[in-house]
């Protein structure tokens, strides 16, 4: 597609081309209802070969849906000569002609206004998530009495809830139910080093803090179908309840240690590891623990790149968006990706480092403070999504001049995930050369992902896009609740971890000893792993 934007969108908007974009939007993308859901499951397969995945595709002009594939939408756009269908999993729309999924205003506008009156309809910001999630969101037995979520900006209508037999049992028997206030250490624990485990223990620190995750585990949500005492998430679970048992003496995680040798033998030993290989490697067995915590009953694919329902993906998974670009003829190839999380790369490190963006000077970009010559989170993400040349040597074989042509390569967010993690890469490890990075990074207590999205650049593309605040969209709006730090050399260090207890109220990580930290030793930390939260999902 062109930079100028796709030219046959014009041929759709006839009549009442925008009902009818709305009524697809309602029934099969954003399914605010049951009934509308039980259609979009009983009506969704492809009318070529029945199948329900292999990213079905709707077309805009009739009442056809295909797989894209197997390519059953591009035959029937190429025989029917309907050149626009919809992703019925993301809302994208393709032109087959462009060969490229496009952005359009008015397009945009509806897809926005179906999306949010589907929320309203569902009664909670929860999405991607199914109704079968909500008891964990409003009462915690273990730890914490009633938490009634109520999110501003989704609407006034909800759904009621009652009690059920069993909760009603356990309330009974749980008179005294603890409640977290504003000066509640509830949940707070120090961790036992075992022996060059601190890797480990700031990553338990970070996840037993991410507010989802913690309402999840503590409503005992999880089903385990393996063997016992073989499971990752059955231990991660009786963590969680250890740590908001009101217990202040440090828990020793042997269990954990244990389990994380068994399932991951790269990091078993006494040998330090880094934390965030640890990080990557506690989620992946967590996925594949989590077989049976399937929070999505009702046989729909999950909202994320992962397609997986399990607690882990619906939190950590977000899209990256790659964007090659042809240099003669301008056609893009377009790929999304999975991701956990978000490596970015320092000045000092060996990669070249773009010039310091607009905001040097002492200005403010993102909510970060720039002191002069400094570096910032904001920084780092421009560069991680600037256009990059690839070069001569690097050349790829085009889809539209059908040879091999030199290019460009362009990162976006295309999904963004509930939990994002930022990997500051501070250890570089080369033929040449083995050093950690210790370059001082800024980085903000609240981070707007709006410029890095995929959708603002082609905002950006075709003119369209606007530097407004949309009070009532903070979907890209992100809370930072977790950071975890290394002090010393590559050879010799200790891990450390801030966590937020509550809003403003920080505390330090430090093994065994928990002591209370200022936002300032927060923002003033060297930063390696900085864990943001999604701002419309949080309630404290």
């Amino acid at each position: 597609m062109s930079p100028a934007g796709c030219s046959h969108v014009n041929g759709y908007k006839v009549d009442n081309w925008k009902q009818n974009l709305r009524v697809i939007y309602q029934c099969f993308v954003w399914s605010g209802t049951a009934e509308t859901r039980r259609r979009k499951a009983k009506s969704c397969i492809c009318h070529t070969c029945g199948a329900h995945l292999n990213r079905l595709h709707s077309c805009l002009y009739c009442v056809f849906f295909g797989c894209f594939t197997k390519k059953h939408i591009h035959e029937h756009a190429k025989n029917k000569r309907h050149n626009l269908a919809i992703d019925l999993l993301y809302g994208g729309i393709y032109c087959f002609v462009c060969q490229d999924y496009i952005y359009d205003k008015d397009m945009e506008q509806i897809a926005k206004e179906e999306q949010r009156k589907s929320w309203k309809l569902q009664g909670t910001a929860f999405c991607f998530l199914s109704e079968n999630l909500m008891p964990f969101q409003k009462c915690l037995f273990t730890a914490v009495t009633f938490v009634y979520f109520v999110p501003p900006g989704i609407g006034e209508k909800y759904t009621t809830w009652e009690p059920t037999k069993r909760e009603l049992e356990l309330l009974r028997h749980n008179p005294k139910r603890r409640k977290i206030t504003t000066n509640c250490t509830i949940g707070l624990r120090g961790l036992i080093n075992l022996g060059n485990t601190c890797f480990m223990n700031c990553i338990v620190q970070a996840l037993t803090h991410t507010p989802l995750l913690r309402d999840f585990f503590l409503s005992d949500r999880h089903k385990c179908e393996m063997q016992s005492n073989s499971c990752l998430v059955c231990e991660m679970s009786q963590l969680f309840q250890e740590f908001y048992s009101g217990h202040r003496s440090p828990h020793i995680p042997f269990r954990l240690l244990h389990l994380v040798w068994t399932h991951a033998r790269h990091l078993a030993g006494y040998e330090q590891q880094d934390a965030h290989e640890f990080l990557i490697a506690a989620l992946d067995v967590l996925h594949r623990h989590c077989k049976g915590d399937t929070i999505n009953d009702n046989g729909k694919k999950a909202n994320n790149p992962n397609h997986c329902n399990c607690i882990i993906d619906q939190i950590f998974t977000g899209g990256l968006q790659s964007d090659v670009t042809c240099q003669v003829c301008h056609g893009v190839s377009t790929t999304i990706d999975p991701f956990w999380d978000i490596s970015l790369d320092l000045p000092g490190s060996s990669t070249p480092f773009w010039p310091l963006s607009p905001g040097g000077d002492g200005s403010t970009v993102n909510g970060e403070s720039h002191l002069s010559g400094s570096t910032t989170l904001t920084d780092c993400l421009r560069r991680f999504t600037r256009p990059e040349h690839l070069g001569s040597s690097a050349k790829i074989k085009c889809g539209g001049c059908h040879s091999y042509q030199e290019s460009t390569k362009q990162l976006t967010m295309k999904k963004l995930p509930i939990v994002a993690c930022f990997h500051l890469k501070r250890f570089e490890h080369s033929a040449k050369l083995r050093r950690k990075i210790t370059t001082y990074v800024s980085f903000p207590l609240e981070l707007d992902m709006t410029p890095f999205m995929a959708s603002s650049k082609e905002s950006r593309m075709n003119g369209q896009y606007q530097q407004t605040v949309d009070v009532l969209n903070n979907d890209n709006k992100y809370s930072l609740f977790a950071v975890v730090n290394h002090q010393g050399t590559l050879e010799s260090g200790h891990y450390t971890s801030f966590i937020r207890q509550h809003k403003d109220q920080w505390f330090k990580c430090d093994d065994a000893i928990i002591t209370k930290a200022s936002i300032k030793d927060v923002l003033d930390s060297e930063g390696y792993l900085l864990f943001y939260h999604k701002q419309f999902l949080e309630y404290e």
